[in-house]
């Protein structure tokens, strides 16, 4: 059958060819989002159940919660195209980056975020409608009450949604179960112990710490209001009457309990006090306070000085901490996150996806980042301009697009060849160029031309003359 829902048509099936999970004794995906677990055997019958509600009213249980899903959520959830490198970049795509921007109507990405990641703490499972266009491209998602959401599973294997009335998500009442394709739900569980459809949460191994913290607390609230002073017997030295007995009780219950707790009871015929409730100092309230508070942050892998349990490392900056607290409580759930969303957006196996900023979440302080970025730009691993944006939020400069590194390392084959051809040998100097000779002073720089110049024909006459002038001498 086709149903329409938020002004898109998906098919539906009727619920009698479908079956409810059914393992371990829980009937419903949504019986450990409702009722955690009996804190003692019995307790069922007691109308003693840990619910969920109930859990989280217990500090160290909301502590741990809210904590994780601020922080999860604060970190900005961005799309990212891979390159031919295998670069993982921030892109914009008018396909997705807009449900991205806005899941839905009336919650930011930070809100939407936020209810995601707690449902999956508090009740084991979280569940988005997918709200679609004419293309089939996702336009808006819708996180459910899990309480309200049951996975169904068909004969031949196929995996349904029966969902619940959810006036915001757009599910109003039907004569039958509205039963919807996986295909339409993202399905993002906890750690699945006992069926792959469904996921525990961690109060199921913490409830009965969080119901202890509780009782605690009630019970200590109880002894302050009564003036801090226990309750006790009165006994006589002797044997009384039932009458007297009732009198007596009746008298001390009227006039020093409630708000008269406190004042001074005179009595006599050798009437003691005794008190049969142990004080606050004997029981070790505090104590056992810290001590469920401490098996709480186990339970959600939470460090105990995040939410004021015990003492902090004694690390010189929050750095280690911060990347100690992301590597063992919310790197998979931001992992699982990115996973389930790139599913549901249709962007498994392609060059896109979606992906938090870690940095908004591990921020460091000046000191640190400018040694961050100084040995970033110092070892080649960044351009200047790629470490002023990361660790500054500045903008680009003029020649700070290139990554540099100092000519300083060479290979061992390079300094073998260096080697052999004998580097440091010592060749001989080559000879002094002689300075340009200086002309004399009393010399002038350029000689004079004759006063006269004979002509080649002059010259050859002058000769002939003197030849002939000498055989005409050597006659006489």
């Amino acid at each position: 059958m086709k149903l329409e829902i938020l002004g898109y048509e998906i098919s539906a099936r009727k619920a009698a060819n479908l079956r409810p999970i059914d393992s371990a004794g829980i009937n419903r995906a949504g019986l450990w989002a409702h009722v955690v677990r009996e804190p003692y055997t019995g307790a069922w019958q007691e109308n003693a159940e840990i619910s969920s509600e109930s859990a989280v009213s217990y500090f160290a249980v909301f502590a741990c919660v809210t904590l994780v899903a601020a922080d999860v959520a604060k970190m900005r959830l961005r799309l990212v195209e891979r390159d031919d490198e295998g670069v993982w970049s921030e892109i914009s795509n008018p396909a997705y980056s807009p449900v991205l921007r806005r899941p839905n109507r009336y919650q930011t990405t930070i809100k939407f975020v936020e209810q995601w990641v707690t449902s999956k703490l508090v009740h084991g499972n979280a569940y988005a409608l997918l709200e679609r266009d004419a293309r089939g491209v996702v336009r808006a998602m819708y996180v459910l009450d899990p309480t309200k959401v049951f996975p169904l599973v068909a004969a031949d294997g196929a995996v349904y949604y029966e969902l619940r009335k959810n006036e915001l998500a757009g599910i109003g009442e039907y004569p039958d179960r509205l039963v919807v394709p996986a295909r339409e739900i993202i399905h993002d569980p906890m750690i699945c112990l006992f069926h792959p459809l469904i996921g525990v949460t961690p109060l199921y191994a913490c409830g009965l710490s969080a119901l202890q913290g509780l009782t605690i607390q009630q019970t200590s609230n109880k002894f302050f209001a009564k003036g801090a002073k226990p309750a006790g017997v009165l006994t006589a030295p002797g044997e009384i009457a039932d009458e007297t007995a009732a009198r007596l009780k009746e008298y001390f219950e009227s006039e020093f309990s409630g708000d008269k707790a406190g004042k001074v009871a005179v009595v006599g015929d050798g009437l003691k006090y005794e008190p049969m409730t142990v004080n606050a100092a004997d029981a070790q309230l505090i104590e056992q306070l810290r001590w469920t508070a401490e098996t709480i942050c186990a339970c959600y892998h939470v460090p105990g000085f995040m939410i004021g349990v015990g003492a902090a490392p004694p690390f010189a900056n929050v750095e280690p901490m911060q990347q100690m607290y992301y590597s063992q409580c919310i790197q998979s759930l931001i992992a699982s996150f990115e996973s389930a969303l790139d599913e549901g957006l249709g962007l498994a196996g392609s060059d896109l996806g979606t992906e938090f900023d870690i940095d908004d979440l591990i921020y460091m302080d000046t000191g640190t980042r400018t040694k961050a970025a100084s040995e970033a730009i110092g070892s080649g691993a960044m351009a200047p301009n790629e470490a002023r944006k990361k660790y500054f939020g500045l903008g680009s400069v003029r020649g700070g697009d290139t990554p540099y590194m100092q000519q300083q390392n060479y290979s061992l084959a390079a300094l073998d060849e260096r080697d052999r051809n004998d580097p440091f040998e010592k060749s001989a100097p080559p000879p002094a160029t002689p300075p340009p000779a200086l002309p004399a002073a009393d010399e002038p720089d350029e000689k004079p031309e004759p006063a006269t110049k004979r002509a080649p024909w002059q010259s050859v006459a002058v000769a002939l003359l003197e030849k002939n002038w000498t055989g005409l001498s050597d006659g006489i």
